[in-house]
């Protein structure tokens, strides 16, 4: 019989197969573990701040800056060449309609006006004694005195005078008309606001040598974006706020009315010109002003603009409904400062969209909506 100390000592084979056994229970237990946190990680809600899908009239008034200008300007240029002879205003001089206000003199103007005038008067009478010398060979061919064919010569020359005659009247007149352009007219009654060149210096044809403006009529001109043309109408009635620095405070606000709206816009900022009508009595020319214009009259759904997403599909949102998010897609109309205007259709009002998070959210997650 062996001993009792024998028949207790493992063996080698028992050792190995009881350290397999530790293993494989140590593994088990750590992949429970592993699959317990996925299973957490998996079923946590994703913390997100949401918000309500409103419907807004806004009749807030958008303030766009400019300055007064008179409505009636121009710069006045001489239509042909010459050098300033004489000017007889000056700057802040009131002018009226008709009234010369500068001479150029040009020497070759006056003698072409004259030369073509003495070049009609020769051919008129050319046309008078021809005319005389026609009637005198009608009564000889009458008479059988001479051929038919010496009175159709002279009938001949007497049409071609007819046309020589036309001819230096209208060279003539024009020949007068430049001589005219010497002289700069006030087109309108006003005052000069500025002088380009003065007396002595040469005057290029079509450049500008004086500027006048009439006060009577003042108005003013801003830039809007085209969707806020939409609701003006030629004839409207907007208000319009003088400078903080005026110190007529019952004149500070007054009624602009619209006189045109541009329908296109070619500069880089895409932004179109309104011209309005101001008041005459109540402000002066160059004084700056505030005009106000309606930004929206008709209600419309606004979302926050932080909650719209670009995809590969379009501009879209999460809604959260029941505390799970869905894509939507939406169409925004227009941008209100930190909103955005949206087209009914796929989120009504009252409806909850996320506005932050929504960077690690997916389709389908659960979320948890913050205060």
């Amino acid at each position: 019989m062996l001993p009792l100390s024998v028949l207790t000592k493992p063996t080698y084979s028992q050792t190995v197969w009881g350290l397999a056994l530790t293993v494989v229970l140590t593994a088990c237990s750590e992949s429970a573990e592993v699959a317990e946190v996925t299973a957490e990680q998996s079923s946590a809600a994703i913390p997100v701040r949401v918000a309500s899908v409103d419907r807004r009239a806004d009749d807030e008034l958008l303030r766009f800056s400019t300055t007064s200008r008179v409505r009636q300007r121009a710069s006045l240029t001489f239509q042909v060449g010459g050098v300033i002879e004489a000017r007889s205003v000056e700057i802040g001089e009131q002018v009226s309609a008709g009234q010369t206000l500068m001479t150029l003199y040009s020497p070759s103007l006056q003698p072409a006006a004259q030369a073509a005038q003495f070049r009609l008067e020769q051919l008129q009478a050319d046309k008078t004694q021809a005319d005389r010398e026609l009637e005198r060979l009608k009564t000889l061919y009458d008479r059988g005195v001479i051929p038919l064919q010496e009175l159709e010569q002279q009938a001949t020359r007497a049409e071609s005078l007819v046309s020589a005659v036309n001819n230096a009247r209208a060279t003539a007149e024009q020949a007068a008309s430049l001589l005219r352009e010497t002289q700069l007219i006030a087109p309108f009654s006003g005052s000069v606001e500025q002088v380009l060149l003065e007396p002595g210096e040469f005057a290029q044809p079509g450049q500008a040598v004086l500027r006048i403006a009439s006060a009577d009529q003042l108005e003013a001109e801003i830039r809007v974006p085209a969707h806020l043309t939409e609701s003006l109408v030629p004839g409207q009635e907007l208000t319009a706020w003088r400078s903080l620095g005026s110190t007529d405070a019952d004149n500070s606000v007054m009624t602009a009315t619209i006189l045109d709206i541009g329908q296109s816009s070619t500069g880089q900022n895409s932004l179109y010109p309104v011209v309005v009508s101001l008041p005459a009595p109540l402000i002066r020319t160059g004084e700056a002003l505030e005009i106000g214009v309606p930004r929206r009259r008709e209600s419309a759904l606004v979302i926050p603009m932080s909650a719209v997403m670009r995809s590969a599909d379009g501009l879209t949102v999460f809604q959260s409904i029941n505390n799970r998010v869905t894509r939507v897609a939406i169409e925004v109309e227009q941008l209100q400062g930190e909103f955005a205007v949206i087209k009914s259709g796929a989120l009504q009002e009252g409806a909850q969209i996320v506005y932050a998070g929504i960077t690690r959210l997916a389709e389908g997650d659960q979320i948890e909506v913050l205060p």
